[in-house]
């Protein structure tokens, strides 16, 4: 059977603890990445957060030394410019919808180096004191949030659980955040939006992780016979394949999204909700199985219950010269595969008793 087909079957047996050692390092790496990345660039706010004015126009024979020269004499220099969706221009000023003037020339700049007319020039103007509101609003939503989760995790699992899926959602977060920092990729509304959208990806999938494992911890086969790993490694085991599959069916439509509607239709909208999304629910699926379940574990193998049965597992496996893996095969036994469904065309034959029972003797009738 290949690895496939046992995939499908939920027949797997990953080696997880063995994995965690290497995901682990990996994903301190692109946290630390992540952070020097915050640190040293920053984040490329939107316009909705620091305000200012943005200049839209299409542009398809301008080039970014031009539009640089044409700023340049009006005093804007040092704005931003942009082309997305391959032929529109974007240019980006800290200037204040107060300052007219300004506008209006920047505005009269870009007209003159399209050829267009200023009605095709379209400019948007926020405040900076706007958009701080806006960024207040968005840290309190994503307290609150961490706040709400923690307590209801805490109340239907328990608070280790709780804890060790608030810290896969902060690693989520941190990455995501440090690859828009790392390329330069805008924040804006629709980023914040896609944000907490993997922030809820990530517990859905993280929550499922730790209801199988619950359910594992309750069977009587591995109640005191199996430490807190070789439960977790189980219920991941069962799950993998319902994670792949969730994964690709979510993937597949923001990927649609990606590229129809950056390459297709030209909205840049869509391509900044679309790669925040992309890269959150990648990384999601990858902390629920390597970051939350590891940092569970890690945490219910210090309850003295585990610990006094590792210790017991540990002297028992010095005595017979093995070690604790093989002393749980023993005690709990390996998990047996699914039976596989017959061929197609195949019958089955009756199984035969153990022992012949002979009929019983009929009475004759008296005449």
């Amino acid at each position: 059977m290949s690895r496939w087909q046992r995939l499908r079957r939920n027949q797997t047996r990953v080696d997880f603890p063995e994995l965690w050692k290497t995901t682990l390092k990996v994903s301190a790496a692109l946290v630390l990445i992540s952070v020097v990345a915050l640190l040293v660039r920053g984040v490329n706010l939107g316009i909705e957060f620091e305000g200012g004015t943005v200049w839209e126009a299409s542009a398809p024979d301008v080039s970014t030394a031009d539009v640089r020269d044409a700023l340049r004499s009006v005093g804007q220099a040092d704005a931003k410019i942009q082309f997305v969706g391959g032929d529109v221009l974007r240019v980006r000023a800290e200037l204040e919808a107060t300052d007219a003037s300004s506008v209006a020339q920047v505005s009269a700049a870009l007209a003159n180096l399209t050829g267009q007319s200023l009605d095709d020039i379209s400019f948007n103007s926020i405040s900076a004191s706007w958009g701080g509101e806006i960024t207040d609003k968005a840290i309190r939503a994503l307290i609150v949030f961490f706040i709400v989760v923690a307590i209801y995790i805490t109340l239907t699992l328990e608070w280790r659980m709780a804890l060790a899926a608030l810290v896969a959602v902060a690693h989520d977060i941190v990455i995501t955040v440090g690859i828009y920092s790392l390329f330069q990729f805008e924040v804006t509304p629709a980023t914040v939006i896609a944000f907490l959208t993997i922030m809820g990806y990530s517990l859905y999938d993280t929550l499922v992780v730790f209801d199988k494992a619950r359910d594992f911890q309750r069977r009587s086969a591995l109640v005191g016979r199996a430490t807190y790993t070789r439960i977790m490694t189980s219920a991941l085991n069962t799950v993998l394949m319902r994670s792949v599959n969730t994964t690709v069916t979510s993937v597949m439509p923001v990927l649609s999204m990606l590229v129809i509607g950056t390459l297709v239709l030209g909205a840049v909208t869509l391509a900044e909700f679309a790669v925040a999304l992309l890269i959150g629910l990648l990384v999601g699926t990858y902390s629920s199985l390597f970051v939350a379940a590891p940092a569970v574990t890690w945490l219910k193998e210090r309850e003295p219950e585990y610990t006094e049965l590792r210790e017991r597992l540990a002297a028992r496996a010095q005595s017979r010269g093995t070690t604790v893996h093989q002393v749980e095969d023993v005690a709990v036994g390996p998990t047996p595969p699914q039976a596989a469904p017959p061929a197609s065309g195949a019958t089955r034959r009756p199984a035969q008793a153990a022992t012949a029972i002979p009929p019983r003797p009929r009475k004759r009738k008296r005449r």
